[in-house]
């Protein structure tokens, strides 16, 4: 990162390098990077040769770049392979997948990226993404929490987290449980859990995560422990009993 001075400040100004496949999305994604302020340069790449040739330039130039925003989805060389590849540099560059599909969101915590988004990008996400790779020891800002798209008869409707009462795992798929049915989403259940982990969902299991608000029940009996949510009864692993024990009390007017 170029450190500039403004009016008596110091600002950090960034080099991005932007990798999609598809031209319509990466002029948009170059666009949208432009307009921030804490970017300086942006280069754009359309396949993950042209992103390594990009990266290996900027390496002999001493110029490196601060950020790779990477499509997953390419042919030849994909954003899976390519984040792998950036995470074996020396110095990587902090990486943020864009994807249209949420499935593809467990590898950015595989290959520790600083964030992922989804296609449509919206502006104030790329902002929040910008914020957690020019500020890596902050804690990131607090996010509105993504809906999620389901298919229903046909049509896609959005579920909202509030909506959800528990998630329930089924192997890379999770099963959402709501007021007006349960719906299966091809999400990993960790990618939930990070995704929402603010709006109120939380672990209790290996294979459930529980909107807080809508237990009703704590019950213990004779070392097992179970939680009432909508009527059911889930368990609680042993390693997940005094966490939640304690989130239940500080919640009690």
């Amino acid at each position: 990162m170029i450190d500039t001075v403004c009016g008596g400040h110091h600002s950090l100004v960034m080099r991005v390098l932007a990798v999609d496949d598809e031209g319509p999305a990466l002029d948009d994604l170059v666009f949208l990077l432009r307009a921030d302020s804490r970017v300086g340069e942006v280069n754009g790449a359309r396949d993950g040769a042209a992103a390594l040739r990009a990266l290996d330039r900027a390496l002999a130039e001493d110029r490196p770049f601060d950020a790779v925003f990477l499509d997953v989805r390419m042919p030849g060389i994909d954003g899976i392979v390519l984040g792998r590849l950036l995470a074996q540099f020396a110095t990587p560059p902090r990486l943020v997948y864009v994807t249209a599909h949420e499935e593809h969101a467990v590898h950015a915590f595989e290959v520790h990226a600083a964030d992922y988004l989804l296609k449509p990008v919206r502006p104030e996400r790329l902002s929040q993404a910008l914020g957690r790779i020019a500020s890596p020891g902050e804690p990131p800002p607090a996010q509105e929490a993504e809906a999620v798209a389901v298919e229903l008869s046909g049509v896609t409707r959005f579920v909202q987290p509030g909506e959800v009462h528990y998630i329930e795992a089924q192997g890379d798929y999770a099963r959402l449980h709501t007021p007006g049915g349960s719906h299966l989403v091809r999400i990993p259940l960790a990618v939930l859990e990070e995704r929402w982990r603010g709006a109120g969902l939380v672990r209790i299991h290996r294979s459930h995560l529980v909107a807080v608000p809508h237990i009703t029940e704590l019950r213990l009996d004779s070392g097992r422990c179970t939680v009432l949510v909508a009527g059911v009864e889930l368990p609680v692993s042993r390693r997940h009993v005094r966490e939640l024990r304690d989130l239940l009390l500080r919640r009690r007017p």
